[in-house]
């Protein structure tokens, strides 16, 4: 874009956001906040919309933590495993395969080589079965959520909330978020779906229900 152009545009905006006598236009935000539903509802309506999206859900307690992604990772076949540096050790605690912590110099394709990832979570919402990661040390960059094959993602219940307003309350806007509403899937003009095309072809979603 040339110097013109360019001013022209931010001209063009300028004038949009100023009313005829100079004042600037003010824009409405009243997004609708404060929508809750109770534990059990939250689940079930959370639950539901993940399954919908194709993601296997399984739920825990924090006691129960190690043995369900253990449990989880065996059903998948996943002998190798990614984790992001800030994951609680505890919780692979059952898993006997092989653990491998990713860092920033490790280059993205040579994620392909792992079998999966295991990452926490910063917030997700109910309403669309959405899982929100932020770049988190728990949770780890980007890429380490989107080469492997297989995402499993530990989710706290008392960090899902009801609706969308309510979880983007609880993000921080300059972090690398990353929205995930089930795997990676498109689908064609014959509505033809195929999974795993930007990203793992399969979610696994480990709910802590005391968390």
């Amino acid at each position: 874009m040339t110097a013109s152009a360019r001013e022209t545009v931010l001209r063009r905006v300028r004038d949009a956001l100023t009313l005829s006598d100079g004042a600037e236009v003010t824009v409405p935000r009243a997004y609708r906040t404060g929508h809750s539903l109770p534990d059990d509802e939250r689940l079930a309506l959370f639950t539901d919309r993940l399954v919908d999206y194709r993601a296997v859900v399984r739920t825990c307690t924090t006691a129960t933590t190690a043995e369900v992604l253990a449990e989880v990772l065996r059903e998948h076949g996943a002998r190798r495993i990614g984790v992001p540096p800030g994951l609680d050790p505890a919780w692979l605690a059952g898993y006997d395969g092989e653990t491998v912590t990713d860092a920033a110099e490790v280059p993205a394709p040579r994620l392909e080589a792992l079998d999966g990832v295991v990452t926490s979570s910063a917030v997700s919402c109910a309403e669309t079965g959405t899982i929100f990661l932020d770049g988190a040390a728990d949770q780890g960059r980007r890429a380490l959520s989107l080469v492997p094959d297989l995402h499993v993602c530990v989710v706290g219940l008392s960090s899902v909330r009801t609706g969308v307003p309510e979880a983007l309350a609880q993000l921080t806007p300059e972090h690398p978020i990353t929205m995930i509403s089930g795997p990676s899937a498109t689908s064609d003009i014959e509505l033809e779906r195929v999974e795993g095309v930007h990203g793992p072809r399969t979610l696994a979603v480990v709910i802590r229900t005391d968390g």
